[in-house]
């Protein structure tokens, strides 16, 4: 498969932009050879009128055919072989392994949508029958089930250049629903945004999908990014990355004359609480096993633990964990961006006078902090995401005080509890209280990974997401772009 450079817009490749740019290697900062056209607004108008004509289409193709057009994606994708690894690898700066698990993550997660539309009952079909003899008024035979929504823009993360990208979960459950997609590729990965869209297409092509059941625009800016948003053909749209950018997306669809929904997700914390009896049997394993999860992929995961909640009894903790923290290497980040944005992060921290570091190194390295409730409270900027191997342990006097502040944590994806049976039976209340803010909670594990699983919720009140009923992870996740519809008397 050779790269392109240009949009796929359908069936076709165009590129009439006059601004170009390159992928560059995560390691060295070099650019790679391929140079790509960005997306002008009349291609970004055509592949949203393709998407919607396809629309037309598209949501009457039976299940059947669909998930031939998945299993088919699935296919294309495996058969581009070790390019896509090895572009992967180069774009990202991550290691050979994790993308190879990312891609049969990617692969599982194709597959898992396909066996999900397979059963009809997916449609989750209402039958109230009818009740002509019913008195005073008869009762009409009521049907409801879900139809799609209709063409749905998808933003790709920097983080995951598969598994949450072109044939991501968001991508894959707007297709698996019958929604067309418009996908906006992450210029920090567009060669292989470049490979896997080729490989829709393709498969698009052989199981005969409507021309614009997909389409793939290359951008550096905003500027079409926000017009794919605004424009009255969208329907709905999924992002996975920052606050600020979800935020401004949200935002530019509720301006909207017909506001759409967008399911943002945002980033988080991911609070962990550590309790005295689990901390007295496996202190040193948590604290080897705890550095290992805040330095997974260089803390680039939207469920890095962020943010530690303990008692002050258990503060000696913190010195076992910012030791091994000190071993750490700090690794290679995504793009310049995002460490500049660790660094940044890291020195507000390092310099604020309500944190103490407690790490060694003064300079960006994985790292740890603490803090007091009262200052948390008073400084809530101490308590915002670092994208990158960070941690902030807020110390609590008692578990009345750790109620309390719990209260006014802000929504997250998840939290962690670890403790013993003996910890458990004395926080019935502040589980109650933390399953009020986030959309997972684990018992003695650490947050990073995300299973994919009917039953996986990867979302959470706001700001980890912009739709609190939703999930971007898991089957569920094909309900974001459907809406039920009620049939009276058919």
């Amino acid at each position: 498969m050779n790269l392109t450079g240009k949009q796929i817009i359908g069936f076709e490749t165009k590129a009439s932009g006059h601004r170009n740019f390159q992928g560059v290697q995560a390691a060295s900062g070099e650019a790679l050879p391929q140079v790509f056209v960005e997306a002008t607004a009349e291609e970004a108008e055509e592949a949203l009128t393709k998407a919607s004509a396809a629309f037309k289409v598209y949501r009457n193709v039976s299940d059947e055919e669909r998930v031939n057009f998945l299993n088919a994606i699935a296919e294309e994708i495996l058969a581009i072989g070790d390019v896509l690894i090895q572009t992967a690898c180069a774009e990202s700066g991550l290691l050979e392994a994790r993308i190879t698990g990312e891609r049969g993550r990617t692969i599982g997660q194709i597959q898992a949508f396909a066996n999900f539309i397979s059963n009809p009952s997916w449609k989750r079909e209402i039958v109230d029958e009818a009740m002509p003899e019913r008195q005073p008024l008869p009762k009409p035979r009521l049907v409801q089930k879900q139809i799609p929504l209709g063409p749905t823009v998808v933003f790709g993360a920097s983080n995951f250049p598969l598994a949450f990208s072109v044939a991501g979960g968001d991508t894959l459950s707007a297709l698996a629903a019958g929604c067309p997609v418009v996908f906006k590729a992450h210029p920090a990965h567009p060669n292989t945004c470049d490979l896997v869209g080729q490989a829709i297409q393709k498969a698009a092509q052989k199981t005969g999908m409507p021309d614009g059941t997909f389409s793939l625009l290359h951008a550096q800016g905003h500027e079409i990014g926000g017009y794919l948003v605004k424009h009255d053909r969208t329907k709905a749209v999924a992002f996975t990355g920052s606050y600020r950018g979800g935020k401004a997306l949200f935002d530019l669809a509720v301006r909207r004359q017909v506001p759409i929904p967008v399911y943002a997700e945002m980033g988080s914390v991911n609070p962990v609480y550590l309790f005295s009896d689990r901390l007295a049997k496996q202190g040193e394993a948590l604290a080897d096993a705890f550095s290992q999860s805040i330095c997974l992929g260089v803390g680039q995961f939207c469920t890095n633990p962020g943010l530690i909640v303990m008692l002050e009894k258990d503060r000696g903790f913190l010195t076992s964990l910012a030791t091994k923290l000190d071993q750490m290497p700090l690794g290679t980040f995504l793009t310049a961006g995002i460490k500049q944005s660790f660094e940044h992060g890291f020195n507000t921290l390092n310099h604020h006078p309500a944190t103490q570091r407690l790490t060694a190194s003064e300079s960006a390295a994985p790292s740890l902090f603490s803090t007091s409730v009262r200052e948390a409270l008073a400084h809530p900027e101490v308590l915002e995401e670092v994208f990158g191997p960070c941690t902030v342990a807020v110390v609590c006097q008692d578990l009345a005080e750790m109620s309390a502040f719990t209260e006014q944590l802000p929504g997250q994806l998840t939290a962690t509890i670890q403790a013993e049976p003996s910890d458990l039976a004395h926080l019935v209340e502040l589980i109650d209280e933390v399953s009020q803010k986030v959309g997972r909670i684990l018992l003695n594990g650490f947050p990073t990974g995300v299973e994919v699983s009917p039953a996986m919720v990867h979302g959470g009140p706001f700001p980890a997401t912009s739709d609190a009923r939703s999930t971007s992870v898991g089957t569920e996740a094909i309900y974001r772009f459907t809406r039920p519809v009620c049939w009276q008397n058919f």
